[in-house]
């Protein structure tokens, strides 16, 4: 057997795995694709290549329901939580990374606890709480709680800030910087993927959340996400499953571009905040 056809085999067998895994992956996306630019009597049929490409279903998805008002309150919802969650989050997981305080180990794992948690455990006295105030109906007893800060985050950014060198902060307080400024010069511009990548999580989370929109907007079409919207959608339109999977592709679709230009600092704090523990 010569060197060539070996080195073939074993990069079928090193790489067989991870094709297998892609295929699975990219095969559900395909037929997405494929079947939003069907016809509505193809789409109900065995095929799985369009005969006709109806180009026009992602038109039609916008007469039969008002998408771009879902899509604000989605984009609204989502880049004010990560907002909130970064503003409040980023000065707990420096004060868990590096300072030195009494108590700090039995509050990271209070944190960790906080994380572990569902949501749906404390969703009734939340719910009874924001109905007392006046705020259901509307996306504030979603984006609120999180100038809180969020465990996860805290978690993530935690990890992260505990890779930075101690140095760095050491010199910046020895030249008469606060703890703020420290936090703000230093630390922050050090800690930008690992930044990117928390906000990252969040805008996922936020973007792609049906109980947190159904429970406080359930009732109030107006306040609606692309998520109820989507769900909305689907019921009325049943058996047009062109029509579904071309609404379902422009709501996957803004995530998709945003992780596009965002994968670089994405990976590299995934990566670098399981450096130190």
């Amino acid at each position: 057997m010569s060197t060539s056809v070996r080195a073939a085999l074993a990069w079928c067998g090193l790489h067989a795995v991870a094709v297998a895994m892609a295929i699975g992956f990219l095969a559900p996306l395909l037929f997405l694709l494929l079947t939003s630019v069907m016809t509505d009597q193809q789409a109900l049929t065995s095929d799985l290549w369009p005969r006709d490409w109806q180009w026009s279903n992602f038109v039609t998805v916008f007469d039969k329901a008002p998408m771009l008002g879902y899509f604000a309150h989605s984009l609204f919802y989502s880049i004010t939580a990560t907002a909130a969650m970064l503003v409040s989050s980023v000065p707990v997981a420096y004060a868990l990374a590096k300072l030195r305080w009494r108590g700090r180990t039995w509050a990271f794992y209070l944190v960790i606890v906080a994380m572990l948690l569902p949501p749906q455990v404390i969703a009734v006295p939340m719910y009874v709480m924001w109905a007392k105030l006046g705020l259901t109906g509307s996306l504030w007893p979603l984006i609120l709680p999180n100038l809180f800060g969020d465990a996860f985050s805290i978690f993530l950014l935690r990890q992260f800030l505990v890779a930075i060198p101690q140095s760095y902060i050491d010199s910046a307080r020895i030249d008469g910087a606060s703890e703020l400024g420290v936090l703000l010069r230093i630390v922050v511009p050090m800690a930008r993927p690992g930044i990117a990548a928390a906000g990252l999580f969040m805008f996922l989370k936020t973007w792609n959340d049906y109980f947190g929109p159904l429970l406080y907007t359930g009732e109030n079409r107006a306040n609606w996400t692309l998520s109820l919207g989507l769900a909305a959608f689907r019921s009325t339109h049943q058996v047009q499953w062109n029509l579904t999977m071309a609404a379902t592709v422009l709501v996957m679709l803004p995530v998709v571009v945003l992780f596009f230009f965002a994968q670089k600092s994405f990976i590299e704090g995934i990566k670098l905040s399981g450096v130190k523990g």
